[in-house]
């Protein structure tokens, strides 16, 4: 009980964040409650920071990079071009942005895509002069899609960096289970998306009114090595994952790199464009405190018996067969993710189906089945991600204020189709997957 009270308190604080004491803060106060009271002792310290530290440096060295991309205008000039694919049609513009914000999520994370393309996509849609309906569909579109199609590759997300470094799992072996997996979640976020907002869509929009694509870039020397390095990027995280490199040194390369183009450091700063100094400031810094400290109060909350009950739970769902096993696992992990948000939930997952006895398919798939939920179930309400939260607080410095009412009333229809279809697929890609 004592350990569940210091969950919930730092919870509290975490989202609630009085006087600006930051997600990282009130996490590591909770944590240190827990050392001192015994929840948890020193030793756990290690054992946490060994599970989270690649998956957060990972994370905020890709923040970094994205920040970076965006002033100099990568983005606005993807979503600029976009604009103009859609010819003027608004019902196919639509699956357009979705289709952009699943690529930028798979690169650059669920919290780049939400964070960065929405404030675009949304000044965007006032230029063309949408009705406030239409541009609340293509807003929620942006946050629904960054979650529920980061499930790709290993630095799609967070929650996939720390369970794919906990179970060992390489970044060719995940891509090859995942990415068609995506897939299927893509497919389904397109039509449960388009059945709730097809009316609010308007039929035309007038193309003339968009500013040209290139007149969006502000950095031509960071865009022009964008493509290069993100490619090179990519291959890198195949050839460096079978050599057991660790994630967070490949990405804080190529965060390195693209640091020094911004900064023109081989010329002394001459010509900077990219304010450095204060993308450094926006970088999530917070996440390295709130990972060490939420994870070591989850820690201690499954030595007090979370893990117990969860490993039990999913040692019946396994003897129901592989299909019972992927489903449960996954809709628990995504309840459990929308109550207690998703990175403790991967914690408890993870920590559940190692210590459960079950067969090694089964246990496959529920590792990744733990992901599906985590990522996906988020969506069920506001507190299911620390990204939705800064997503909301972002849209409300918009002037595009969304209720938690109004977010879970959409949040809870169209989520579980999204979640079962995917899960689905999973369940029947696993046993064929190379």
């Amino acid at each position: 009980m004592l350990a569940l009270a210091i969950f919930v308190a730092t919870l509290v604080f975490v989202i609630w964040q009085p006087r600006g004491l930051g997600i990282g803060w009130s996490a590591l106060a909770g944590a240190l409650v827990a050392l001192l009271t015994g929840v948890v002792d020193w030793g756990d310290v290690g054992t946490v920071w060994h599970i989270v530290w690649d998956a957060t440096f990972t994370f905020v060295a890709l923040i970094v990079i994205s920040l970076i991309l965006d002033e100099a205008g990568f983005f606005g000039w993807a979503a600029l071009h976009v604009a103009r694919w859609g010819g003027g049609s608004g019902r196919r513009l639509f699956p357009l942005i979705v289709l952009l914000g699943a690529a930028i999520a798979a690169v650059f994370a669920n919290d780049g895509a939400a964070l960065l393309l929405t404030p675009i996509v949304l000044a965007i849609l006032l230029r063309l002069d949408f009705p406030p309906k239409a541009t609340l569909a293509f807003t929620i579109a942006c946050g629904f899609v960054a979650d529920t199609t980061s499930l790709p590759l290993v630095v799609s997300n967070l929650v996939n960096i720390v369970s794919a470094n906990y179970f060992g799992i390489s970044f060719g072996r995940y891509a090859a289970v995942m990415v068609p997996v995506n897939l299927a979640s893509l497919a389904a976020t397109l039509l449960v998306l388009w059945l709730w907002f097809r009316r609010d869509i308007p039929a035309s929009y007038p193309v003339d009114a968009l500013e040209e694509p290139r007149d969006a870039v502000r950095d031509p020397a960071v865009f022009r090595a964008a493509f290069p390095l993100l490619g090179m990027l990519l291959l890198a995280y195949f050839v460096t994952g079978p050599m057991g490199v660790p994630t967070a040194f490949v990405t804080g390369a190529a965060a390195l790199v693209l640091t020094a183009i911004a900064g023109r450091w081989i010329v002394g700063g001459r010509g900077a464009v990219v304010p450095l100094g204060e993308v450094l400031r926006c970088a999530p810094w917070q996440i390295v405190l709130f990972s060490i400290g939420m994870y070591l109060i989850v820690y201690g909350l499954g030595d007090a018996g979370l893990t117990d009950i969860a490993a039990a739970v999913l040692h019946w769902l396994a003897t129901q067969g592989t299909f019972i096993a992927a489903l449960g696992t996954g809709v628990v992990a995504a309840v459990l993710a929308s109550i207690m948000n998703n990175m403790p939930a991967t914690l408890v997952g993870a920590l559940a189906i190692d210590q459960a006895e079950v067969p090694a398919l089964t246990k496959e798939l529920m590792v990744y089945a733990n992901i599906v939920g985590n990522d996906l179930g988020p969506k069920f309400t506001p507190i299911g991600s620390l990204a939705t939260l800064l997503w909301l607080h972002v849209l409300a410095g918009k002037g595009q204020r969304i209720t938690w009412g109004a977010y879970m009333k959409v949040g809870l229809i169209l989520t579980p189709p999204v979640l079962l279809i995917t899960l689905v697929a999973l369940w029947a890609w696993v046993p064929f997957a190379p």
